[in-house]
């Protein structure tokens, strides 16, 4: 396995969701409403992405869909669907993604993931994409209460595994994401699709194969 030089970076960090994974809920709402316009309204003003954050932060899905429920009694069995139809909400791997981080893992370039995820529906993750298993570590938010963009839970992830942030790669798609591993130091990249994010892992020079080739 090829060594790789000392102003490399040795580590790269990867987002889950949005970056290797395909997850909305709107594959799942999408089968539970017939107006687009009213399903984009309760996901922003019901079951919105500050609600389901709570749930990456530790909070248990039992008590979020009970206090929301309560909230809104008329919508309460598609509040539940978030939760006991969850799996419904993923979609395939990002196969383009993956692919880079494959080729990654052959090179023994060390691979680590951070993702806001509930503690309670991640093990769906993990028993569904295979490439997961690619990771050295997976420091997953709800296991520790911490979430993304917060620096502790960037701190933690780097003593937790010995990584040196000036020779490790942080790869996220939502911009504040990206802006707090900068500020802890890591090379920071936003996420926009696989192609240009190839390009921007062998510049800072990765062992990755240039796009469109075979070799």
């Amino acid at each position: 396995m090829p060594s790789i030089p000392a102003h490399v970076p040795d580590t790269v960090i990867f987002d889950l969701g949005g970056v290797l994974i395909d997850w909305n809920p709107r594959y799942l709402y999408r089968q539970l409403f017939d107006d687009e316009v009213e399903m984009e309204r309760f996901l922003a003003e019901v079951c919105s992405p500050q609600w389901n954050e709570r749930q990456d932060a530790g909070r248990p899905w039992r008590d979020a869909v009970a206090e929301l429920s309560a909230l809104h009694p008329a919508q309460a069995e598609r509040i539940a669907a978030y939760h006991l139809r969850w799996e419904e909400t993923l979609g395939g791997p990002l196969d383009a993604s993956v692919q880079i981080l494959e080729e990654l893992h052959a090179q023994g370039v060390r691979l680590y993931a951070l993702t806001n995820w509930s503690h309670e529906t991640f093990p769906v993750a993990l028993q569904r994409y295979a490439f997961l298993q690619r990771f050295a570590g997976i420091l997953v938010s709800g296991q520790e209460r911490l979430v993304k963009p917060d620096p502790a839970i960037f701190a933690l992830l780097l003593s937790r595994y010995g990584i040196d942030p000036a020779r490790a790669v942080f790869i996220d798609d939502a911009p504040r994401n990206v802006h707090a591993a900068a500020a802890q130091g890591l090379h920071a990249l936003q996420f926009r699709d696989a192609a240009t994010l190839r390009a921007e892992l062998r510049a800072l020079g990765l062992p990755l194969r240039s796009a469109g080739s075979g070799a």
